[in-house]
């Protein structure tokens, strides 16, 4: 390898960016992180960049998003991490296809509210979207190696979260601490809460139908708690093909990063010395009705996804503010999708303007329910 590849890392002091930041500090000789992002984190970001020699650091919480896109455009790189939560990490991408930057992406929000849009730029571009989802990074690497026209279904898998074996009615007295204790995965507050509701997962069916451009009856989910298996593909001869590692997310920021070369690295092995379970169980789509309103989403056309994606964002805030039980994010969501949300968004604006519908619409459906 003749050069470093230059890495801006956005939501540093998150955890997909800390992880992202542990990887360039095991492979100084491969990567260079030339600018980091953090939203509030001036102290930690400061530090982060004080050691990597970053040239450039922003953060949106004091400067405005603008000067995080503004950092994109005008930094001399070759990739970049979007490790930013929710529907305010749609605009990093697009400044990163647009300025010429390859995109590892594990804001899923950037496919869901705009997977067409997002595509055809890389395209133009002649850039790749590579996921960070380990789910996504799994597929994208299991279709590579067997050949998309081989591929007939995507089967995701979901940890079920902490309310996996939770009755219906012990889900309606559901407390935000009681959804914040993740299982196997270290996340931010947002992330878990959907993890909880299998929303996330929803959001990772339509990310899968609009990035590998399949229907939503070719994408399966099986609910699999040791988070072992991060995705399987099922071939056309109808055999199964899996991506196993241990749950951390070094894994596929790593894939991402050296695309397309494979490197030896320095985590953990899933090794065979001591007793290994995998277990394996369909969805319970009435008891998570989230995960099924995706599906909903996914097979329509026009703005449902965004719809979708920003009730969904509304109503996570308001549980945890405690205003809205956790049954009540499902019903907001539902509401919320009720709506009018036909027609194809032909740009950024109009698939902001729809996001600030659908959150208007959310908030109403919310104050609805409380009254």
């Amino acid at each position: 390898m003749n050069s470093r590849k230059k890495i801006i890392v956005l939501g540093a002091t998150g955890s997909i960016g800390t992880s992202a930041l542990d990887i360039a500090r095991h492979y100084p000789e491969r990567f260079e992180v030339v600018a980091v992002s953090a939203h509030r984190n001036e102290a930690q970001l400061r530090a982060i960049s004080d050691e990597f020699g970053s040239r450039r650091f922003a953060l949106s919480g004091r400067d405005g998003a603008q000067a995080i896109d503004a950092m994109i455009r005008e930094c001399e790189a070759d990739i970049v991490v979007n490790g930013i939560a929710g529907a305010s990490g749609l605009s990093p991408s697009i400044a990163a296809l647009e300025s010429g930057k390859d995109l590892a992406l594990a804001n899923k929000e950037t496919i869901v509210m705009a997977g067409s849009l997002i595509r055809k730029l890389a395209e133009k571009r002649g850039r790749k979207i590579l996921p960070v989802d380990s789910e996504h990074s799994a597929v994208f690497s299991l279709i590579e190696s067997q050949g998309k026209e081989n591929v007939a279904e995507i089967v995701l898998t979901a940890s079920g979260g902490p309310f996996r074996t939770w009755s219906n009615e012990r889900l309606r007295e559901a407390k935000p601490e009681d959804a914040l204790k993740h299982p196997t995965w270290n996340m931010g507050a947002k992330i878990t809460i959907d993890s909880a509701s299998l929303a996330n997962k929803g959001l990772e069916v339509i990310e899968a139908c609009r990035l590998f451009d399949v229907p939503p009856e070719r994408v399966k989910v099986v609910v699999h708690p040791q988070s072992l298996v991060h995705s399987f593909v099922r071939t056309v001869d109808g055999v199964l093909y899996a991506q196993i590692s241990p749950p951390d997310m070094r894994h596929p920021i790593l894939s991402a990063l050296s695309w397309p070369e494979r490197v030896p690295n320095y985590l953990e092995e899933l090794a065979f010395d001591r007793i290994c379970t995998m277990h394996f169980e369909p969805p319970r789509y009435s008891d998570f009705p989230l995960l099924g309103l995706a599906y909903r989403a996914a097979g329509l056309s026009g703005k449902y996804t965004i719809a979708y994606n920003a009730a969904n964002e509304v109503a996570v805030a308001a549980f945890l503010d405690r205003r809205l039980s956790f049954p009540g994010i499902a019903a907001t969501v539902a509401d919320t999708l009720d709506g009018d949300w036909s027609g194809e968004p032909q740009s950024h604006e109009e698939i902001i303007l729809a996001d600030a519908m659908a959150r208007e619409k959310a908030e109403a459906a919310i104050k609805g329910h409380n009254e």
